[in-house]
């Protein structure tokens, strides 16, 4: 694949990702890289005697230091293992694989003022499936992912660790094997590889795929609990959702009469006159989670096609300035406001499921076959409620804390870095809570009269048993939550359910 200066969708980094084929630099991208450092080399050579941040300069508070022109390739490399600082739990090999692909895209914009052979590097690292160990924690989301990209591009200079074959392996090592030299960084490189959002925007990248599959399967799973409830289907007709004018609202409901088309059972006269929330007001809420994803949407794909490092170089206007591209601070809003829409639809999923469990509309208690004896889906309503309840708990926002660093030169900081980990943890919790939602309206269909359900949902139910049991007495759950959530999120299931239904 080439990469060129043409825009970029955050659909094209999911499939680069997802399928890791080769990369080139295209002749466009090529020549910018050329031009940008050919300028920078020719003002370092004038000797002017100009300070340039970060080029003959020391970083954050030790801006004002200058250092001699013998001095400079040692001043990047110093840079790079010096800010290599992270802790925490290895950040996943896809984010990791986004980071390293999105240093690339920016790099090769041309305003960075790094030589082609560096770049090429970070293509040959691709190439050859030879990722870096990355641990998650340790950047304040400004001067960008500091130590974090620090880690990913340390197996340049011959240090840090690569993974092969699931193994961490010295980076020096690898080279080697590979006959490559470690690089010797020119002027400014360092601080070009390592300034960057890429951490964030690789989370918020990665997140967002997943925000879309847990949307459509929200919508899935409120259609099917409704369907095993025996809820009235008048909340989403199209005339209540026009009126309100929220686009989304519009979609989510029209999602839920699509997977009910066909039922028998919304043909069953209702007792009840009105269902709960949960059931009642899944458009509204869905809705709204989805609109945070539009929004979060465009600020992502303009960050995609962004250059974030700093000083930034500009030679067709001869000009080199220091400024706060780095700053994290619109992924920041972006991701805490994910990381909100993702727990709302965890939040009304695990109240489906309460309802669903709590004995009424003719279904038995804990929808066990024989209550009493046996506690049926009691308990994983209670796994289901915890993850929410920390869900709660992680959706305070990082954004709203700053701490000073590099002794007050850097006074307000994003704090991106930890709303994207954040992030991450609350998908996964998300996830495994409609996975119990799945399993709780499944066995309350397979407990009602089997004939008549809506065919799009029967299809569903039909893939579900495949990976899952329905549950005649009480048996170890575990395993079943978890291959729930593997049958959810590990195949591209719900377009060829509503196809067959």
């Amino acid at each position: 694949m080439e990469l060129n200066n043409g825009h970029c969708g955050v659909e094209t980094v999911w499939n680069v990702v997802r399928t890791t084929p080769k990369l080139s630099l295209s002749p466009e991208l090529e020549q910018a890289i050329d031009r940008c450092r050919s300028y920078l080399e020719t003002k370092l050579n004038a000797e002017t005697g100009a300070a340039i941040y970060g080029v003959n300069t020391g970083f954050g508070d030790l801006a004002s230091t200058r250092v001699e022109a013998k001095e400079l390739s040692e001043l990047q490399r110093n840079l790079l293992v010096s800010h290599s600082c992270g802790v925490g739990d290895e950040v996943p090999a896809e984010i990791v694989r986004a980071m390293v692909l999105l240093k690339i895209k920016s790099l090769g914009r041309g305003y960075s003022g790094v030589r082609l052979e560096t770049v090429q590097r970070l293509v040959d690292h691709w190439n050859a499936g030879l990722f870096p160990s990355v641990p998650s924690q340790g950047s304040l989301g400004a001067s960008g992912d500091l130590a974090p990209l620090s880690h990913m591009v340390l197996p340049l200079i011959g240090e840090g660790e690569v993974w092969v074959e699931g193994t961490p392996v010295p980076a020096r090592d690898v080279l080697a094997a590979k006959g490559w030299k470690p690089l010797d960084l020119g002027a400014k490189e360092g601080l070009a590889l390592i300034n960057g959002t890429q951490l964030m925007l690789g989370y918020g990248v990665m997140a967002l795929e997943r925000l879309e599959r847990i949307a459509d399967w929200a919508d899935a799973l409120c259609a099917w609990s409704l369907e095993a409830w025996h809820g009235r289907v008048e909340p989403f007709d199209p005339s209540i959702h026009r009126v309100r004018n929220q686009v989304n609202a519009e979609l989510v409901a029209q999602n839920v009469l699509d997977w009910l088309k066909g039922s028998e059972w919304q043909a069953i006269p209702r007792a009840q006159v009105q269902d709960p929330y949960s059931f009642r007001c899944t458009p509204q809420v869905h809705g709204a989670s989805r609109n945070s994803l539009v929004s979060a949407r465009a600020v992502l794909d303009n960050e995609v096609n962004s250059v974030t490092d700093n000083p930034l170089i500009f030679p067709e206007e001869d000009k080199i300035l220091s400024g706060g591209n780095f700053h994290g601070q619109p992924l920041a809003l972006q991701l805490e406001a994910m990381a909100i829409a993702a727990h709302e639809w965890g939040s009304i999923s695990e109240r489906r499921t309460f309802k669903l469990l709590s004995g009424k509309q003719g279904l038995p208690s804990f929808l066990a076959v024989n209550p009493g004896l046996n506690s049926g889906f009691m308990i994983p309503q209670y796994t289901a409620a915890s993850l929410v309840s920390q869900n709660k708990q992680l959706c305070t926002p990082s954004v709203v804390d700053t701490i000073d660093s590099s002794n007050g030169q850097e006074d307000h900081v994003s704090m991106g870095a930890n709303a994207a980990l954040k992030l991450w943890k609350i998908l996964d919790n998300v996830e495994q809570v409609l996975a119990i939602e799945c399993l709780t309206a499944a066995q309350a269909c397979d407990l009602r009269k089997s004939e008549g359900m809506a065919p799009a949902l029967a299809s569903l139910q039909r893939s579900l048993r495949r990976a899952v049991p329905f549950i005649k007495v009480d048996e170890f759950l575990h395993p079943h939550l978890l291959a729930a959530r593997d049958w959810m999120f590990s195949s591209e299931l719900l377009g060829e359910a509503k196809d067959k239904g």
